[in-house]
C-alpha cells in the first residue's frame, strides 16, 4: 500500500507578506530551515532541534562514506542526474532514492553478490530520519531569518533538491531498471556504490585512513 506524503502547511498570504517585511517575534534559524522543507519542498519533518526529515515517504537514504560516494559519483556520470539530491554529513554522502528502496537494499546486495560483505552501506526508509542540510544560498529564508550552517550542524547539500519541483521523478528506483524514463536504475547506483565502498574499506585496511579528497564534480 502507497504511502501519502504528509500535506503541505496551508499558506497564509497575507502572513506571508507581512514576514517577508519584517523579522519574525521569536523565530529562530531552524524555523525558517523547517519551513523552507516543509513549504517549498513538502518534506515532513521531525518536530525538534535541529530540524530533521522523515524518510520513507517522499525519499529513502543510501548512507555511505564520502571517499566512496565522490568515487561512485564520478563513475556514474549523469546518472543520477543534477535533478538526483545528494547530502554530506560529517564525512558521510547521503544520496536520495525512491521510498521503498531501503527494504530493497538487502535482497539487491545479495543479488549482486556483495552479501555477506561489510560494506559499511546502509540505507534509511520507513520510520527513519536524517538530518536536514542547510537550505541552499537564498533559502530558508522568512523575514529576514536565515537557517545559518551552524543550525544544521555539518549537514550541507552537495546536489540541492529544487522547491516546486517534485522530487520522485529524479531519483534512482527500481522501476526504471529496462525503463526508457529519466529516472536513474537503482540497481545500477547500488552496485557501482558497493563497489566503491569495498574498494575503499580494502584500502583502508592496507594502508589506514586517508586524507579527505576534493569534491571535484559537478
Amino acid at each position: 500500500m502507497a504511502i501519502v506524503p504528509l500535506p503541505r502547511r496551508p499558506l497564509d498570504p497575507s502572513a506571508s507578506s507581512a514576514a517577508a517585511s519584517r523579522d519574525v517575534p521569536g523565530e529562530t534559524p531552524c524555523d525558517a530551515v523547517r519551513w523552507w522543507y516543509e513549504n517549498d519542498l513538502g518534506w515532513a519533518t521531525v518536530p525538534g532541534t535541529p530540524v530533521h526529515l522523515i524518510t520513507g515517504l517522499r525519499f529513502d537514504v543510501l548512507d555511505v562514506p564520502v571517499e566512496a560516494g565522490v568515487a561512485a559519483l564520478r563513475h556514474l556520470g549523469p546518472v543520477p542526474g543534477p535533478g538526483s539530491p545528494v547530502a554530506l554529513c560529517g564525512g558521510r554522502m547521503l544520496l536520495l532514492v525512491a521510498a521503498g528502496s531501503a527494504e530493497e537494499l538487502p535482497g539487491l546486495l545479495q543479488w549482486l553478490d556483495w552479501g555477506g560483505l561489510d560494506l559499511d552501506l546502509t540505507a534509511v526508509g520507513t520510520g527513519g530520519h536524517m538530518v536536514a542540510p542547510t537550505p541552499p544560498d537564498g533559502a530558508g529564508k522568512r523575514g529576514g531569518v536565515r537557517g545559518e550552517a551552524g543550525s544544521q550542524g555539518a549537514a550541507e547539500w552537495l546536489r540541492p533538491p529544487e522547491p516546486e519541483c517534485e522530487v520522485e521523478p529524479s531519483l534512482p528506483s527500481m522501476s526504471a531498471l529496462g525503463g526508457g524514463g529519466g529516472a536513474p536504475d537503482l540497481v545500477r547506483v547500488v552496485d557501482t556504490v558497493a563497489t566503491h565502498c569495498h574498494r575503499v574499506r580494502l584500502r583502508r585496511a592496507s594502508t589506514g585512513p586517508s586524507e579527505s579528497q576534493p569534491l571535484a564534480f559537478s
